[in-house]
């Protein structure tokens, strides 16, 4: 097996790691999976148009700028304030006949994806950590091969969001005379975890702000 093989195995297993954590993208897939079984791809779609270019960023050298607890702070503050607004506006739908008719627009979906990575604190984390030094290997080999890394580490978001949403839509759709109990029960486990992550994000930012 030759060098490349190697890194992009290692690769492989690490991005996993990262991309099946529990978090506030995997709460939000499941929870829209079960009224869209394409909202995983929709989903991946949005966080793959900041994360790939987010890769080259660190590539330029702009990783420094997430050691600044001034954004630290800001990315932590607006992270939780939209679960926070995401998880309020899941639990809401579970008081309404129509919930399963509530902001099913393709597009949201998409918005999703690129809000839920752009503000979120542990995304940016992982990649001015254990990210760039995956990137800086793949670097080591050639450009060709951090575009196949960056290609590569998309596709795992891709397919483990898809596997979600899709899990979730036919489990809702098979379970019939309960799909509705169903449904609301994914709601209100997915809209809590959200204000949880929410809370999380912004109480570190409050921390790091007053501490």
């Amino acid at each position: 097996m030759n060098e490349f093989a190697i890194f992009l195995v290692q690769a492989i297993i690490i991005s996993l790691s990262g991309v099946m954590a529990p978090g506030a993208m995997t709460a939000a897939t499941i929870a829209q999976g079960t009224r869209n079984r394409w909202a995983g791809v929709l989903i991946s779609i949005g966080h793959g148009m900041v994360e790939i270019p987010l890769i080259f960023a660190l590539m330029l050298g702009l990783h420094f700028i997430f050691d600044a607890n001034a954004v630290k702070i800001a990315i932590g503050i607006a992270g939780g304030g939209f679960l926070l607004w995401m998880g309020y506006g899941m639990l809401r739908q579970i008081q309404t006949a129509q919930a399963a008719q509530t902001n099913n627009v393709k597009s949201g979906f998409i918005t999703t994806g690129i809000i839920l990575s752009a503000t979120n604190p542990y995304f940016l984390l992982w990649w001015a950590t254990v990210g760039l030094n995956l990137a800086l290997g793949a670097k080591s080999l050639g450009l060709w091969a951090l575009v196949v890394f960056a290609i590569v580490h998309w596709l795992c978001d891709l397919v483990w969001l898809s596997i979600l949403s899709l899990s979730a839509f036919y489990t809702n759709k098979g379970a019939a005379t309960f799909s509705r109990h169903f449904e609301k029960g994914i709601l209100i486990f997915c809209g809590v975890a959200l204000l949880t992550f929410g809370l999380k994000f912004m109480v570190d930012a409050l921390k790091l702000w007053f501490f």
